[in-house]
Formats: C-alpha cells, structure tokens, sequence
C-alpha cells in the first residue's frame, strides 16, 4: 500500500494545521507494514512571515518515508499573496505526486484547494480519498467579501471546484460538528467529526520559573491575527474601557496584523502590547504569566461553524478563558470548559461588563484534558484513514 499525506502546513512550522498534521502523520506511521509507503507532500515553513524556520526539502525517514518540502513565494498572508503561493504549491506537488502510483490520499485542507490537489491526485491514480476538512472555505470567502459583484464571481468560481472536491472524497472527517449540516449533500462520502486535540506539550508542561506578582491584571492573545480572528474590531475599543485595570498582550501575526496596529493608534491605546509568534516553549510561559487568555472570531455567520484549535490550547491551562464566539463554539465551551467569559462577537461592551462583574479564579479542567487528549484522538483517527484502503 502507498500512502499520499498532504497538507500545506507540517512541522516545523507554527500553526494549528502543522500541530494537527504532524501529530497524526507520526500515528499512521506506526500502524503501516513494512512493505508500505508514505509520501508526504507539505510546504518549507511559511506560516508568520516574521517566524523564519529551516526545514529540509527532501527528508527520508527509514526506507519506506519520505517528506517533501515545497518552497513558496513569500506571501505576508495577504489573499493575493496567498493565491501566488499555493499555485507554486500546487503545481509542484503535482509534479513529485506524478509518478506516485498512489493507493489513498490523504488530504487536511482548511482552504479547500490542498483538498482539491488531493481530489485530482487521487483520480489520477484511481486511488480513495480521505479528506480532513477544517474550515468550509467558500461559505467564509462568500461572508467576508463585501463587493456583491466580487461575491458572484468567486462563487462561480468556488462552486464547482468545492462540488467535484468533495464528491471526490470517499471519507470526510470535519474537525467541527457545527460543519455537518453544509455537508449533508455530500452523502455519498462516509463522515467523522475527530476535532482538534491538546498535544502532549500542555499536558505535560514542566514549569520551573517564577511568576512576578503585577499590579495589573493581563490579558492574552497568543494565535493568527486574521480578518477570521477580527482582532481589530474588538481589542482596541476594550482595551479602552478597561485601560484603568487591564493590559492586553498580542502574541503572533497574520493578515489583519497592520489593521490592529492602525486601530491603536486612531484611538491612543496604550495598554495592548503586541509581540512577534514564538515557539511553544517559551509561549507556554506567556500563558502561566497571564491571567486570563483571550479568543475572539470575527462577527460572520459562517464562523458560527467553527470551533478554533485555539481553545483546546488554552484549556490544558487553569487560567479563566474569555471568548467571543458564537454558534457552534459558544455550545462546545458551555458544554465542556469550565471559568470561562462569554460573549458576543465584536460586543466590546458585553466583554466589559462581564468582566468587570467576575470574581476572578484560577481551576484546573482535568475532565476536558482527558477528553480531547490529541494522542487519543489521533490514534482513533489514524485507524479511521488506514481502514479505508486495508
């Protein structure tokens, strides 16, 4: 058996993408035999144009595994940016997948085109194909887009390569179960809903540093500052109200980076701090130094969908959890995590006056830890995609 592995993020790069794929890569590989091969076609690392890391292109694992690694054009996550660099991704993963002789693809896609790549691959080699889908792209693009004639457009577009992508796939798995509904009309695909998971490096974090005492109260956000996470429409306006007791601090970058710095300035913050992406390590420290750790996604109907990988990081730590999000994430935190703040998306004023009225506690989710372990979640979906080809 010969196996395709595909995704567009893989170590070691930073991103919940990578965390996921490389997670469950290391899981098939200890379920194969020895006469089966793994191919796994990904990208050097290119997540935060301000986090640079070295990969090597061709990486040989044992006899029967091998990692390549596509250079991309630099891309500043900006859209256009981003189509240039998945075309170069896309034709280049063709090239090496050609003489593959392909028996299952396996494809992780938040985009729908590294979805799309596994679909065309796997019908050139008559292959079955599992996708890994952790965003419904077009629904997203169709929501955030506001030029009508711009909407119309990539709809034409979109539809028809999301149709043949997904009626391709012999197996979805949809890492949100506020996705089924939209996939419905696939049903000639099996499902699984494995979500994202906590990875051993939360659950096993070995702390050895002191912890300053502050006068003030932190607030983090440590992840992607994209139009998804809207970032721009909600910290700047609550940092203000709440400039007399609290600090916020930024840890990463993205997309919508420049629009929340431009925010700040217009309205004179003074207690958002904002810091480049870095490695897990030394953020698992930010996240003991913090009080609260924060999430947000941006007021779109289509993220009420989503659940964000952020969440089962930040969980496996006992600070209080403030969350704007709606839908479907809404129901999986009141459902499953304990301390948290709710509220509305882009509702600063919501924010403000739930804090203001917490009694601040610090408690540990063991229940939730043992839960969404991403070992256990992993090793179940692993036997999930070798039982479709074995």
């Amino acid at each position: 058996m010969k196996i395709l592995f595909l995704t567009y993020y893989f170590e070691p790069d930073l991103c919940a993408g990578s965390f996921r794929n490389t997670s469950l890569f290391k899981e098939v590989t200890k379920m194969i035999q020895s006469d089966d091969k793994i191919d796994v076609i990904t990208t050097q690392p290119n997540r935060y144009d301000s986090y640079k890391l070295f990969a090597k292109k061709v990486e040989n694992i044992g006899e029967n595994i091998n990692i390549y690694r596509i250079k991309i054009p630099n891309h500043k996550s900006g859209f256009l940016g981003q189509i240039k660099s998945f075309k170069a991704f896309y034709f280049e993963a063709i090239k090496i997948a050609k003489q593959g002789n392909y028996d299952l693809v396996y494809a992780s896609s938040s985009r729908l085109f590294t979805a799309f790549l596994g679909a065309r691959i796997a019908q050139k080699n008559n292959a079955k194909l599992y996708l890994d889908i952790r965003d419904i792209f077009r629904e997203s693009i169709m929501d955030i887009f506001k030029n009508s004639f711009l909407k119309f457009g990539l709809n034409i577009f979109l539809k028809p390569i999301e149709n043949y992508t997904f009626k391709r796939a012999n197996h979805i798995n949809l890492v949100s179960k506020g996705f089924e509904s939209y996939f419905k009309k696939f049903d000639k695909s099996t499902f699984s809903f494995f979500t994202n998971g906590i990875d051993a490096v939360f659950l096993n974090q070995d702390i050895d540093f002191n912890i300053e005492k502050k006068e003030r109260q932190t607030i983090l956000y440590a992840g992607n500052i994209g139009e998804g996470q809207g970032l721009h429409i909600i910290l700047p306006l609550a940092a203000k109200a709440l400039e007399s007791k609290y600090d916020f601090i930024v840890i990463g970058d993205g997309g919508a980076k420049q629009k929340l710095v431009e925010e700040i300035r217009i309205n004179d913050i003074t207690n958002i701090e904002i810091y480049n992406p870095i490695n897990r390590d030394l953020l698992i420290k930010e996240y003991h130094k913090a009080d609260f750790l924060f999430l947000h996604l941006n007021k779109h109907k289509a993220f009420e969908r989503v659940l964000p990988s952020k969440l089962f990081e930040y969980g496996t730590f006992n600070k209080p959890i403030i969350a704007g999000v709606g839908g479907y994430a809404a129901e999986f935190i009141e459902e499953n995590m304990s301390n948290t703040i709710l509220f509305n998306p882009g509702d600063y004023q919501e924010l403000v006056k739930k804090l203001n009225h917490y009694e601040y506690r610090e408690l540990k989710r063991e229940d939730f830890e043992a839960k969404f372990s991403r070992k256990k979640i992993n090793e179940k979906m692993a036997k999930s995609i070798i039982s479709l080809i074995r």
